[in-house]
């Protein structure tokens, strides 16, 4: 694997982490009847890489299940990153 594409998955990784994180902690704060993490530092943090992060909060929590533009958005935002990790594995591989 290239360094950019380790880079990449680093990245991509650690997004999720704290996408995954911040989906759990709102559906505590919302169960608890506290106050929420605002949609848009949710859909911030899912599209600068925290895609698939989000998706599995979105499954693992059941949250944002049907809100909004969430059910299409998130797993939107998880496929094209995925798409993208792959894109740049493929382009900077070493020739064979």
């Amino acid at each position: 694997m290239s360094k950019v594409s380790l880079v990449l998955l680093a990245a991509l990784a650690a997004m999720s982490l704290v996408s995954l994180c911040l989906f759990g902690w709102d559906k505590s704060m919302a169960k608890a009847g506290r106050r929420r993490i605002p949609e848009a530092t949710l859909w911030t943090v899912t599209i600068c890489g925290g895609g698939i992060g989000a998706y599995l909060g979105m499954r693992l929590f059941r949250h944002k299940t049907q809100k909004g533009f969430f059910p299409i958005g998130i797993p939107l935002c998880a496929v094209l990153q995925i798409v993208l990790l792959a894109a740049v594995w493929f382009l900077t591989r070493p020739a064979v």
